[in-house]
């Protein structure tokens, strides 16, 4: 399989931060999306942002700057639409999506993902790690999406489908298990990002 694109998600509104872009907050001197800009991009062939408004303000990244192409902030799977029609564009078979808020996560976030998707005819898999309560904890915007599969998620989209994993059960998605609970940290509130600059 050929190396996946990378797409970083900073679509949402980050009510919880009082609004903006959670991207632009400053963790160690650096943006939070600097963070996640340095985990990805060694481990996919191209880097792309998905974000609505202003491209502008993403000018100093110098990276392609993706809108949802679905009207009215309908979550993370607009920003995955818009990853997959970028990519199909560029002749990829595969996006692997991450968080613009959640510096930390694993440096071997793309080789665990294409090992859990080995003999799927769409490799569709979401990261998960391990939960006291429900046994594993799924990361629905940490994941390998099948460009293939792009005007079968655009139709359920217009169609009102909204939660991640609803969709991906319909593809027998998978999961790749990452050890540590903390793996994919992130930061929603002001309090977050405290405990951030504990964890860097």
């Amino acid at each position: 399989m050929k190396q996946p694109l990378g797409v970083i998600l900073a679509g949402g509104q980050a009510t919880r931060m009082g609004g903006g872009d959670k991207g632009l907050l400053t963790l160690g001197g650096k943006t939070l999306l600097s963070h996640v800009i340095e985990r990805l991009s060694p481990q996919v062939a191209e880097l792309a942002l998905n974000a609505n408004g202003d491209a502008a303000r993403f000018d100093g990244l110098n990276l392609p700057v993706l809108p949802d192409s679905i009207d009215g902030f309908v979550g993370p799977l607009a920003g995955v639409l818009a990853g997959m029609d970028w990519a199909a564009a560029r002749g990829a078979d595969t996006i692997v999506t991450a968080a613009a808020d959640t510096p930390f996560f694993p440096g071997d976030l793309v080789p665990r993902l294409l090992l859990a998707s080995e003999g799927m005819t769409h490799p569709l898999v979401l990261a998960a790690t391990p939960d006291a309560t429900r046994g594993t904890a799924r990361h629905p915007t940490f994941g390998l999406w099948p460009v293939a599969l792009r005007d079968d998620l655009r139709a359920a989209l217009q169609g009102g489908l909204r939660k991640v994993v609803m969709w991906t059960q319909q593809h027998q998605g998978r999961e790749a298990l990452f050890p540590h609970e903390a793996a994919f940290f992130n930061v929603n509130t002001p309090e977050d990002l405290e405990i951030a600059k504990g964890m860097l």
